[in-house]
């Protein structure tokens, strides 16, 4: 439908798992997409698709839980193709702790890749749409769990839930710069993140995704590529005027009780 054609749509985390199903829906409908990732191999290996398939793409290596590469990233990015249009942050860390178990190490590794990278790639992005007066779009990951979750993700739902704040907040104090930015908070989704955390955290065997989607209303999990297509969606004019909107991206209804 060519929803973004001509626009340069960053992705952050988007080697892999949802940020790479959003670089290959971005370049379907007409993006220049950049990736950014801390392993070349996938990220490179992402890019080469793209190019084949006709788009224009470009990989960046950046490890996030820098601040600076977090913002040189979209320097980059903006070196390379003059602006940045729209940015996605779906880089994520989801390794287990508790309120009682979780040190100061891994807390502060949850607040570096799920709080502090967003900050800071938005300020960048934010920063070059201002300059040039135009408008813009930022999409954020976020994760149902920011609700509360589930009590061995405590740093993991702390660092979301400031996501969840920065996005309204930046999104109200840009508004009259017509940048939109919103975010999503995703449900339990099939990916390879996904599939190494269940086998690292919960000793899962080959059947977890059959077992979990047993226990899910749609009998499945969510998809990276639906996902997709709907950040494809809260980027383009078709979502109107939207802005500071955190959907839930699930099919567990929140406060709902049986």
């Amino acid at each position: 439908m060519g929803l973004l054609d001509d626009k340069v749509v960053l992705v952050n985390g988007g080697s892999q798992g949802v940020g790479a199903a959003v670089a290959r829906a971005a370049a379907r409908e007409g993006a220049v997409v950049a990736v950014t990732g801390r392993r070349p191999e996938p990220g490179e290996a992402l890019v080469a698709e793209l190019t084949a398939a006709g788009s224009k793409a470009m990989f960046v290596r950046a490890d996030l839980s820098d601040p600076g590469r977090a913002k040189t990233s979209v320097a980059e990015v903006v070196a390379a193709y003059g602006r940045v249009d729209s940015l996605v942050n779906s880089a994520g860390l989801t390794s287990r702790g508790t309120l009682l178990d979780t040190t100061p190490e891994l807390f502060d590794q949850h607040i570096a890749i799920n709080l502090r990278a967003p900050f800071f790639a938005m300020q960048a992005a934010v920063a070059d749409m201002v300059a040039r007066e135009a408008p813009g779009t930022i999409v954020n990951i976020i994760t149902s769990s920011a609700h509360g979750g589930q009590p061995f993700l405590t740093p993991y739902v702390c660092a979301k839930a400031g996501l969840v704040g920065l996005t309204r907040n930046a999104a109200h104090a840009h508004r009259w710069d017509r940048i939109r930015i919103n975010g999503l908070n995703i449900g339990w989704t099939a990916t390879e993140g996904e599939d190494a955390t269940q086998r690292t955290f919960h000793a899962a065997g080959d059947d977890w995704r059959e077992q979990a989607a047993a226990g899910l209303p749609m009998g499945r999990l969510g998809q990276p590529d639906e996902i997709a297509d709907f950040v494809v969606f809260l980027l383009s004019d078709r979502s109107g005027v939207v802005t500071g909107s955190v959907i839930d991206w699930d099919q567990n209804v929140l406060g709902g009780l049986d």
